[in-house]
């Protein structure tokens, strides 16, 4: 057993990172309620987008010189995947979740003989893929927590410009959905071509989209685009300040219990010491008394 001295040193120990997790689990918190607002306030606007776009794609006439924007290419030998992920661990599985989707994303593609490359948000993915899997596109850093258009048009520019250049015959988005505090998906989302909506799908027959629904649709295609990735960063932070304050309050727990623990051990350390002692001093004792 250890002595009295050690276990006092692992207390003091324990509870100097429980108080460092119990502030990052307050932390957390607070920007959680921040991004939860954030994503609810935005996800409307960002489905709606989404449902009009594939509406007007839908309406496009086939022959135009938007059809590559719309219709599946014949053939698919590259394909792109903008991968966000988090610049920061300690976050129990949100990373490793995300890139674990990402990862068999990728196998199931080259499976099927296609090529991959990847756009990450987030120095964990990057420095996931440069290890494992080098096949990095570009790679952006240090993204706010709240982020706007700003900084998500360049990440929106190098997709774009891959696409219609046909390096990229399809783009994806990798992100994790967030649903609640306790909950977060990986999810996988093509962002190019756009997909025409369902022949049964009528959102308002009365609209009447000038000078064309081509030329609507080559306006907002970048501004979509654009939408489809500030959200994905919207719910991918919101997951990530989630999972960091579930972790860290795990994590308190977890001390608090190997404090009890240790404490336990040091109370039965310092109990069978004084035990010892008084075995001592009796002993001494008994041999003075004999000696008399």
């Amino acid at each position: 057993m250890a002595n009295t001295r050690e276990i006092r040193r692992r207390i003091r120990s324990v509870k100097n990172i429980a108080q460092v997790t119990k502030a990052m689990e307050a932390v957390s918190a607070a920007k959680m309620r921040k991004a939860q607002a954030q994503v609810l306030a935005t996800r409307p606007y960002a489905q709606q987008a989404r449902e009009v776009l594939s509406y007007i794609a839908r309406l496009t006439n086939v022959e135009s010189e938007m059809n590559a924007l719309i219709k599946p290419r014949a053939t698919i030998k590259r394909i792109g995947v903008v991968l966000i992920t988090a610049d920061r661990g300690l976050a129990g599985g949100f990373n490793a979740n995300v890139i674990r989707k990402a990862a068999t994303f990728i196998r199931e593609k080259r499976r099927m003989g296609v090529e991959v490359e990847v756009v990450t948000v987030g120095r964990k993915g990057r420095d996931w893929l440069l290890r494992y899997d080098p096949v990095v596109r570009a790679e952006f850093t240090k993204m706010p927590d709240a982020p706007t258009t700003s900084h998500t048009s360049p990440i929106t520019r190098v997709v774009i410009d891959d696409y219609m250049q046909g390096y990229f015959d399809e783009v994806y988005l990798i992100y994790t959905d967030f649903i609640n505090a306790i909950r977060q998906e990986p999810v996988v989302n093509r962002l190019l071509p756009v997909e025409p909506a369902e022949s049964s799908a009528n959102m308002a027959p009365e609209y009447i989209f000038e000078p064309s629904p081509e030329a609507v649709l080559n306006y907002v295609l970048y501004g979509f685009t654009e939408v489809q990735i500030l959200q994905g960063l919207f719910e991918s932070i919101a997951s990530e300040h989630s999972a960091r304050m579930v972790a860290m309050r795990n994590a308190t727990d977890a001390a608090g219990e190997l404090i009890d623990s240790l404490t336990l051990t040091y109370n039965k350390a310092r109990q069978e010491g004084i035990t010892n002692e008084l075995m001592d001093i009796i002993g001494g004792s008994a041999a003075l008394e004999k000696a008399k």
